[in-house]
């Protein structure tokens, strides 16, 4: 098929060259150029324009940072660039509210397919995608969505798909705090990293965070889902819930944690780098 990508963070150039190693046609669009090098030597397009980018793809794939991005791109340039039998997919990290919206500004031809999974994940295969549209768009994209994974969850609607990984996320970063917070009871009390990592390391408790241990245990390594968009998604998680008339006090503490670090001069660093609040207390 023949497939645009547009947004060149680490999971759109992830899910561009996964395409690519299915055979896919792929072209690419970044607003800002220059981060789509290793993905264009490995066969990809680059175009200059969202319009050249979507111009006969069967499948456009947006990959942006939160909503004011998405709606940017899919309400600005690409809705009357695209073509009519052109599937619109969103497999960035928004709302469920915005989900809707788009599903209304694409009828029958919007698909939410948020991604479980690092960018490494894409790259191998091994992530989780959550399909929510328009059954027969859902159906359109198979080659696309079997490219990807082999693990395809389907949800009767955009804001499902979409609530699906609000829910996802606002457990891991729930347990990336409780992590650093349990570290940080452990300093307190006087044990060495050896011993934390002797207790913990191969404790069932940590699995959900096993690929983040190291991480929040020394502070170390450099990851790619942000302490800004942390804090976003966790924001959105307690959007969904208040929509409902349900408060999370404990969600919203793990929102002030992530939002503190990123204010902290960690805006751009992994999640795991909200234990540096933990180390600079001491």
């Amino acid at each position: 098929m023949d497939v645009a990508v547009l947004g060149m963070g680490r999971m759109g150039r992830a899910l561009a060259g996964r395409l690519l190693d299915g055979g896919h046609r792929v072209t690419v669009w970044n607003r800002t150029p220059g981060k789509a090098g290793a993905v264009v030597s490995a066969g990809a397009r680059e175009a200059v324009t969202v319009g050249e980018a979507v111009d006969g793809a069967d499948v456009a794939i947006t990959m942006l940072a939160n909503d004011d991005a998405v709606r940017s791109v899919a309400l600005g340039e690409l809705q009357p660039a695209i073509g009519k039998s052109t599937v619109y997919v969103d497999s960035s990290t928004v709302s469920p509210r915005l989900g809707g919206e788009l599903a209304g500004a694409f009828p029958a031809r919007f698909v939410a397919l948020p991604v479980l999974g690092s960018p490494e994940a894409v790259r191998d295969g091994h992530a989780v995608l959550l399909a929510g549209g328009d059954r027969e768009a859902v159906d359109r994209i198979g080659p696309v969505t079997e490219a990807l994974s082999g693990t395809v969850r389907r949800y009767d609607s955009p804001e499902h798909a979409l609530t699906a990984k609000l829910t996802t996320n606002m457990l891991l970063l729930s347990e990336v705090v409780a992590l650093a917070e349990a570290f940080a009871v452990g300093r307190a009390g006087g044990l060495r990293e050896a011993q934390l990592r002797d207790l913990l390391g191969t404790s069932p408790l940590v699995d959900g965070v096993r690929n983040r241990f190291d991480d929040v245990l020394t502070g170390a390594g450099e990851g790619w889902w942000s302490t800004t968009l942390g804090a976003k998604d966790a924001g959105l998680a307690i959007d969904v819930a208040r929509h409902a008339d349900v408060d999370l006090p404990a969600a919203d503490a793990v929102r002030h944690r992530y939002e503190q670090a990123a204010a902290s001069g960690l805006a751009t660093a992994d999640i795991a780098a909200v234990t540096e609040l933990y180390r600079r207390a001491r």
